[in-house]
């Protein structure tokens, strides 16, 4: 999905100054302990699903509309495993975003892995010893999934 509307219409007048903006990942694991990941079309990294959160959408539900936008895989999630700043983010058209992030562990439900919308050229299920290079961010998030009890991390 392109930029959002809303952010299209803030850009408009605040050109590409810095926005704080209500953002999801979901680490989504498959019932091989495989990781979803997507490589992004606008830096060509590899990452976790992420996306921005429409306005007065609740995070659980946008997750998992990220990830079924992004990829095709329908998951649910099973917890909130982290919540955090993260930014300032330069993007390829010069736009600076900051996002309050939060991240959660879910599980496979249904659904063939492949590039679903423009956001990413590859995407597909990756053994936790195999990964391609990940973001500090993303290998932390992992980590935490990993071990996720319910209790999400936050800076206290």
């Amino acid at each position: 999905m392109p930029t959002p509307d809303f952010v299209l219409s803030l850009r408009e007048r605040i050109g590409h100054d810095p926005l704080w903006l209500p953002g999801v990942t979901a680490v989504v694991f498959n019932s091989e302990g495989q990781v979803l990941l997507g490589r992004r079309s606008d830096n060509g990294r590899w990452a976790l699903v992420t996306g921005m959160l429409d306005p007065g959408e609740e995070a659980g539900p946008g997750a998992l509309r990220e990830v079924e936008e992004e990829t095709g895989v329908r998951a649910e999630i099973e917890h909130l495993i982290h919540v955090g700043a993260h930014g300032p983010v330069t993007f390829p058209n010069g736009d600076v975003c900051s996002f309050l992030n939060l991240a959660f562990k879910c599980r496979y439900v249904s659904g063939t892995a492949r590039v679903n919308d423009d956001e990413s050229t590859e995407v597909g299920w990756f053994a936790l010893e195999n990964l391609p290079p990940l973001s500090d961010r993303h290998k932390m998030l992992i980590d935490l999934a990993l071990t996720a009890d319910g209790v999400p991390v936050f800076q206290r």
